[in-house]
């Protein structure tokens, strides 16, 4: 048996490790040392079911009653970045999307700076085709790399997976672990950084930033945004325990300091049901919600 090199902790607290800073304890987490590694991990025994995939912890809402099984969390391992030349860049799955942004306006690689506004990694990204100011992940894809449960690594190409807006099918039981990115060479590196920045401005004047949030909640349904329609239900600044609806940004919960995860899905439970009783829309959360509840009592 290959001797595995990552580390793996028992009983670890999940709320450091996401951006909404809540979450009970995994039963186990793994950081793989790089893909090879994580490739063994996953056929070995020690890869206990079921399997949860973290990078940097946005987007995603762990349950007080923590998880059991195995989180593999691939932000220090799988963190490489690879120019190929003329535009092509390879990014592992923990490569946090902004830096890739930043990387790729360095090399005057136009098409990346959307990157900037996703708040998680390339491997998020690929799995919801994350977006932002217009641009979407798949849009930029050429090839992706996939290791599946027995460890075994593929390399296939957009037409093997059905993309729409922020939802990716493809093979089951694989997971991305790295992507090939196709971008426009010979942009001007000052231009495209300077681009960057006013986005990042302009992120920062319409979105909570500096506190605890998880990103987005809800997809936008079709031809409407859900922050409209939030806010038109009379939500903003509406809270349960310490979660709170964004006053800047309706489609954003924040944490005040002492929020619970069932605080949030409490909140994200309420803004379905105002939502659809004054407007008729069934809002579709953005955010993935795992793990178990507490349970009060016998």
């Amino acid at each position: 048996m290959t001797a595995l090199r990552g580390q793996l902790t028992a009983s670890v607290p999940m709320a450091r490790y996401t951006s909404w800073r809540v979450g009970g304890p995994a039963e186990r987490v793994y950081e793989p040392a790089d893909g090879r590694d994580l490739a063994d991990f996953l056929a070995s025994d020690q890869a206990i079911e079921p399997l949860f995939w973290l990078g940097l912890g946005s987007n995603l809402l762990i349950r007080d009653g923590g998880l059991r099984g195995t989180v593999i969390r691939l932000h220090r391992g799988l963190s490489s970045i690879t120019d190929l030349g003329a535009g092509r860049v390879r990014a592992d799955a923990g490569v946090p999307c902004a830096k890739l942004a930043r990387w790729c306006g360095r090399l005057g690689y136009e098409g990346a700076a959307f990157f900037a506004g996703i708040p998680g990694t390339i491997g998020g990204a690929l799995a919801m085709n994350a977006g932002a100011w217009g641009g979407e992940t798949w849009s930029q894809v050429e090839t992706v790399e996939t290791v599946d449960r027995s460890g075994h690594v593929r390399e296939r190409d957009p037409g093997d997976y059905e993309v729409t807006y922020r939802e990716v099918r493809g093979a089951a039981d694989e997971w991305f672990t790295a992507a090939t990115f196709q971008f426009r060479p010979d942009a001007d590196p000052a231009q495209l950084k300077a681009r960057v920045k006013a986005l990042l401005g302009e992120r920062a004047e319409k979105q909570p930033t500096g506190i605890a949030s998880g990103g987005s909640v809800f997809r936008n349904p079709p031809g409407d945004h859900a922050a409209r329609l939030i806010d038109a239900a009379g939500l903003k600044g509406a809270r349960e325990g310490g979660a709170r609806i964004s006053e800047k940004h309706a489609n954003f919960i924040v944490h005040d300091g002492h929020a619970s995860a069932a605080d949030i899905e409490a909140l994200i439970g309420r803004i379905q049901s105002r939502v659809h009783a004054v407007h008729g829309v069934a809002l579709q959360p953005e955010v993935r919600i795992i793990g178990e509840a507490v349970r009060h009592g016998a």
